[in-house]
């Protein structure tokens, strides 16, 4: 049974001869727990989806629907309710406060909460030793390494017990041995139930995804031979560089 629901998205930039499709009927469906990754060339409409599927970006067309809930029927304030319940965000900058220190930065987003700063801390420091930095709770970003602070942001987007997660080239400033940690890490977040949907440029991180979305031109190639051929290839680029 699908848990997230992609209905003849469509989204167009500009006007007249100026405009640009950049998602042209796109459908899918993702199950809970899954962990997909989105790969295309520059342009071919990878972050807007994401933007969409975030919440973010309205469709000019077309439906998105996460557990029976109609996103864009939903009103602005219901839309940010759904963003808070329902998705965690991880950007390929970390967009860390730098003076702010890690587990501070986890906090964040319990602001609005009802809670104590106790409170807020001791669900920080869960989140943080949840992806391998217990103890380093009071260390600012530049305190730390660029795969440790991209680690803070993945427990930023977790702290709040999201379903779904959203990582927008979560990779994509990290050397290849980092990488890897940080694809072991989602890999286990989907493990424990966690529905993943990773844009990514890097066949070897697609490779870890349980499934492969390509784009075209703002278009979906699916499961199509095309895309099965792409999957097959990231596959193989991780099996060699291993």
């Amino acid at each position: 049974m699908s848990f997230l629901r992609a209905e003849n998205l469509t989204k167009t930039y500009g006007r007249g001869e100026a405009a640009a499709s950049a998602l042209a009927g796109v459908s899918f469906t993702i199950a809970q727990g899954e962990f997909v990754a989105i790969m295309g060339p520059s342009g071919s409409g990878k972050s807007t989806l994401l933007s969409v599927l975030g919440a973010l970006n309205t469709p000019d067309q077309g439906g998105y629907f996460v557990d029976d809930l109609d996103i864009y029927a939903l009103s602005q304030d219901q839309r940010a309710d759904f963003r808070r319940e329902y998705l965690g965000f991880v950007f390929q900058s970390f967009n860390l406060v730098p003076y702010l220190s890690l587990a501070e930065n986890v906090m964040l987003p319990l602001a609005i909460k009802k809670m104590s700063r106790a409170q807020r801390w001791e669900l920080a420091g869960e989140a943080l030793a949840r992806v391998g930095l217990a103890g380093k709770e009071r260390r600012l970003p530049s305190q730390v390494s660029g795969g440790e602070q991209e680690r803070a942001a993945v427990a930023r987007a977790l702290v709040n017990q999201p379903p779904i997660l959203l990582a927008d080239e979560p990779t994509g400033n990290l050397d290849q041995a980092t990488s890897r940690q940080i694809m072991d890490l989602l890999i286990r977040l989907g493990s424990e139930g966690m529905t993943i949907i990773m844009v990514t440029h890097s066949p070897e991180c697609a490779a870890y995804a349980g499934r492969l979305l390509s784009m075209r031109d703002g278009s979906l190639a699916g499961s199509d031979p095309q895309a099965a051929a792409a999957l097959a290839a990231c596959a193989a680029a991780a099996a060699g560089s291993a």
